[in-house]
């Protein structure tokens, strides 16, 4: 199923596009999409969502990384953070890994799948607005927020 090219050096290339065109969104998936379809045929909106996701909870469970999504998702319906899956996930200051090697790498399945449940409405946080790995940060301001719940390595909070 995956589409190999020959590279100029003779070595199989898998297309990412393709190998990305594997997954099938659900009909409410593709309802849900506020911006066109890229040549992988997930929307775009998808494919950034998973990428700050494998950015930020790689190596989180399935359920975290489903929670970060829905963090940027409660942040998109808040009225007080920008409109947009984009407007939100390039605010200034608000993810320390955007433009970073792992936020420009391409998300793996977990990711875009979880990013598809988030952009569903799947909110394992309960409308949390923010999130930290608690073995990290010290921010006091973030320590304040009451804790709506923790997920592997994060505290998700209100």
């Amino acid at each position: 199923m995956f589409h190999r090219q020959q590279s100029k050096r003779g070595l199989a290339v898998v297309s990412l596009a393709l190998m990305a065109g594997l997954l099938i969104l659900s009909a409410p998936a593709r309802a849900q999409a506020r911006s066109g379809y890229g040549a992988s045929g997930v929307s775009n909106d998808v494919y950034l969502l998973a990428r700050l996701i494998y950015a930020e909870a790689a190596g989180e469970p399935y359920m975290g990384k489903v929670a970060v999504g829905a963090v940027v998702m409660n942040r998109v319906r808040s009225g007080i953070f920008p409109n947009t899956i984009a407007g939100v996930i390039y605010e200034p200051w608000q993810f320390s890994c955007v433009g970073n090697w792992m936020f420009n790498s391409a998300p793996d399945r977990d990711s875009l799948n979880a990013a598809i449940d988030a952009m569903n409405g799947v909110d394992p946080t309960g409308g949390a607005l923010y999130y930290f790995n608690y073995h990290l940060v010290t921010n006091g301001w973030l320590w304040s927020r009451p804790c709506a719940t923790v997920i592997g390595n994060h505290w998700f909070t209100y």
